[in-house]
């Protein structure tokens, strides 16, 4: 980049190449020089518009969970429509099948990051407890329509759905589990509450 130049939208550029080597790399191979490189732009950059790398990761991750106000909503609105195993299926393979499940292991292998996300999310793990949220939030709607037994516990199935859904996930080097294998987690923790 030349030198007085400016950059458009550099922030959502250097999120966008944090979200790439997370998905084609991994959590290791996120750092702030990796970060430039991809976006391309020069390593001063990012270094201009953060405190330092952790700063940068927590705005990404930050960054990142406020898609889940969307996501949750859509999700909402799918109440009384279709089956809920099927919604409850595609949002764990949205969820898990996005950079979310790699973003947790970025929060799990760096310290610095977790403590300073801590500050306003002291319980838990960031993306997980949205994820969590997001399907209470709708197995809450659809306990209000009848679909869900009204002395449901939607909390606890959310908790196992989102638990159960990471550990199916992780660890697959970046080959999804078929669809009727999230679904056969989905149809299980539903059993007792349908």
């Amino acid at each position: 980049m030349p030198t007085g130049v400016a950059i458009r939208e550099v922030r959502g550029k250097l999120f966008d190449a944090a979200e790439r080597i997370l998905l084609h790399a991994g959590p290791n191979a996120l750092t702030s020089r990796a970060v430039t490189t991809e976006a391309g732009v020069a390593k001063g950059v990012l270094h201009r518009h953060f405190d330092d790398f952790d700063a940068f990761l927590v705005e990404l991750v930050e960054d990142r969970i406020t898609r889940f106000d969307k996501q949750t909503a859509t999700l909402r609105e799918a109440a009384g429509t279709g089956t809920v195993a099927d919604h409850l299926t595609d949002a764990l393979l949205d969820l898990f099948g996005s950079v979310a499940l790699s973003i947790v292991g970025l929060i799990i292998a760096r310290d610095e990051l977790r403590r300073r996300l801590r500050r306003d999310r002291p319980h838990g793990v960031p993306v997980l407890n949205e994820g969590a949220a997001m399907i209470t939030a709708y197995l809450t709607a659809e306990r209000e329509l009848g679909r869900i037994a009204a002395d449901a516990d939607v909390h606890n199935v959310a908790l196992m759905l989102i638990g159960t859904g990471h550990l199916v996930f992780a660890g697959r080097d970046g080959v999804p589990p078929e669809r009727a294998a999230v679904r056969e987690v989905v149809t299980t923790a539903l059993a007792g509450v349908r």
